[in-house]
């Protein structure tokens, strides 16, 4: 049986840097759990930041905090986890949560925290599309499930 690496806040896991979580309440993800194929992760969390933090968006290749603080040793670090667990866990393919700075997959905010949105990659996802594994988000459910029964 496949695995999928899943974004822990499409899990419920209240780990967004507001604290939150973004649930999802996919029945394909529910059927996945069930099936014991999600490895949750969270590329932030496992990169050193704590919860809540900051807001940080990309801006010119760096990873910035609304306050200005570059965090993009953090980011780095949590995609290569992320790649590092994905690879453990045999995974090809991840669901992501869309627009974050780490996991966006289309689009990003536009680096200057006015809610505008990019088209763009995230940290992790680039990374992990750099070694071979899909990444989707969270409207993607089906095309990913598509995938791993192709």
């Amino acid at each position: 049986m496949e695995r999928v690496l899943v974004s822990s806040c499409l899990l419920g896991r209240p780990v967004r840097y507001d604290g939150q979580a973004k649930t999802s309440s996919s029945d394909i993800l529910a059927r996945w759990r069930a099936e014991g194929r999600v490895v949750p992760f969270c590329p932030e969390l496992a990169g050193g930041l704590g919860v809540p933090r900051p807001p940080a968006e990309l801006r010119n290749g760096q990873v910035v905090t609304v306050h200005g603080d570059d965090v993009t040793d953090a980011f780095v670090q949590g995609a290569e986890l992320a790649l590092t667990a994905a690879r453990e866990a045999e995974a090809r393919v991840a669901v992501l949560k869309e627009g974050s700075p780490s996991c966006g997959s289309r689009q990003i905010a536009d680096g200057t925290f006015s809610g505008n949105k990019i088209p763009g990659s995230g940290i992790t996802t680039a990374l992990l599309r750099s070694h071979g594994i899909t990444v989707f988000n969270e409207e993607q459910f089906e095309e990913a499930d598509a995938l791993l029964r192709g």
